[in-house]
C-alpha cells in the first residue's frame, strides 16, 4: 500500500473509490433526465477516466488536468460537455473552459475503395457496411435494425432514429435485400443478440471490424482503407446523393436531420468535376435497372442504347 501514493497525490482528501462512486448516481440522474444510453455510457466512462486522474469534485483541479492533457481541442470539447452536465447535477459551479473546435471536412473515399473494403470483410460485417453505404444510416440505427423493419416487397427499410434524428424510410438494392435474407433469423434483430447490452456488443463488433480493415489494408497495400469508418459511409452516401440530385432538402430527409445546418456541409464537401467515371451502356430496361441500382446515373442516348456513368 505504501508504495502506491497515487490516490493521495491526485485526490487529496477524496479517495479514488469515493470519486468513482459519485459518477454512478450521475448516470442514474442522466437516465431520469431522459438521456439515451448512447449518451449516458460514454459520458460515465469519460468521467470515470477523469476521476482516476484528478479530484472530480474540484472543478479547478479538473480544468488544470484538461489543460495539461495531451489532447486536441476537439477531443477536449466532449469531456468538457460531460463535466458541465455532471456539475449541473451536483449543483457545483463550473466555469466551462472554452475550447475552439476546429471543423474538418470528413474523409470521403472512392466508391471503388468502399466496395473493395466490403468485398474483403467477413459476411456479417460486409452486409452491415453495404447497408450503411446504401442508406446513410447511423451505425447505431443499423445495429438495432429488426427484421420487421425490412420491407422486401417495397425494397425499403424503416429506420428507427437515434440522437434526435427523424424516423425515415430508405430504399435498398435487390442485391442488399438478398444479402439480408441470407442472414440467420435467430433473433428479432438483424445483426445483434438483443439479450446483450447493445452498446457493449456494438463496441465489440466495431473493434472486430477495425482489425479486419487493418489486415485488409495491409494485404492490399492501400492505407486509405483504414480511413473508412461506419460514419464515413454515412458521409459517403450523403455526398453522393447530393451530387446526383442537387437537392439539399432530399439529403436532409435521407439523413434524418432536424436542422438543415447539419446538412449544408455536403454542398461543398467534394468537387466531382475532376473525377474519373466508369461508363456503361444499357440496351434493355432490365440492364438499365441493374445499373441504376448499382449507383449509375443516366447521361444520354446514343446509337440506340442508354449511357450511364458512375464515379470511380
Amino acid at each position: 500500500m505504501g508504495s502506491n501514493p497515487t490516490p493521495r497525490t491526485f485526490y487529496g482528501t477524496l479517495g479514488c473509490g469515493e470519486a468513482l462512486g459519485r459518477v454512478l448516481p450521475f448516470g442514474l440522474w442522466m437516465r431520469k433526465q431522459g438521456y439515451p444510453e448512447s449518451t449516458i455510457q460514454p459520458c460515465v466512462r469519460a468521467l470515470k477516466a477523469i476521476a482516476k486522474r484528478t479530484n472530480l469534485l474540484n472543478p479547478e483541479s479538473v480544468k488544470a488536468y484538461l489543460a495539461s492533457a495531451e489532447l486536441t481541442e476537439n477531443r477536449k470539447e466532449k469531456p468538457a460537455d460531460d463535466l458541465a452536465r455532471f456539475y449541473r447535477c451536483k449543483q457545483i459551479t463550473f466555469d466551462r473552459p472554452r475550447y475552439r473546435r476546429i471543423e474538418k471536412l470528413p474523409f470521403i473515399p472512392l466508391e471503388s475503395e468502399v466496395d473493395q473494403l466490403i468485398a474483403g470483410l467477413g459476411r456479417k460485417t460486409a452486409i452491415f457496411l453495404q447497408l450503411l453505404k446504401e442508406t446513410g444510416m447511423r451505425a447505431g440505427e443499423a445495429w438495432n435494425l429488426r427484421w420487421n423493419d425490412i420491407g422486401y416487397a417495397s425494397a425499403a427499410i424503416t429506420i428507427t432514429p437515434e440522437k434526435g434524428s427523424k424516423p425515415r424510410r430508405a430504399k435498398i438494392s435487390s442485391q442488399l435485400a438478398e444479402m439480408l435474407q441470407q442472414r440467420p433469423h435467430s433473433y428479432e434483430c438483424v445483426f445483434r443478440d438483443p439479450t446483450f447490452d447493445p452498446l457493449k456488443s456494438m463496441g465489440h463488433f466495431q473493434r472486430n471490424f477495425c482489425e479486419q480493415r487493418r489486415q485488409l489494408a495491409e494485404r492490399l497495400q492501400n492505407p486509405r482503407l483504414n480511413g473508412i469508418t461506419f460514419r464515413t459511409l454515412r458521409h459517403f452516401k450523403a455526398t453522393i446523393e447530393y451530387h446526383q440530385t442537387k437537392d439539399i432538402l432530399h439529403v436532409m430527409q435521407l439523413l434524418g436531420h432536424k436542422s438543415i445546418k447539419n446538412t449544408l456541409v455536403y454542398m461543398h464537401l467534394v468537387d466531382f468535376e475532376g473525377d474519373e467515371y466508369v461508363c456503361k451502356p444499357a440496351k434493355t430496361m432490365d440492364e438499365a435497372k441493374v445499373l441504376i441500382e448499382s449507383g449509375f446515373d443516366y447521361i444520354a442516348d446514343a446509337d440506340g442504347v442508354k449511357l450511364f456513368r458512375k464515379r470511380k
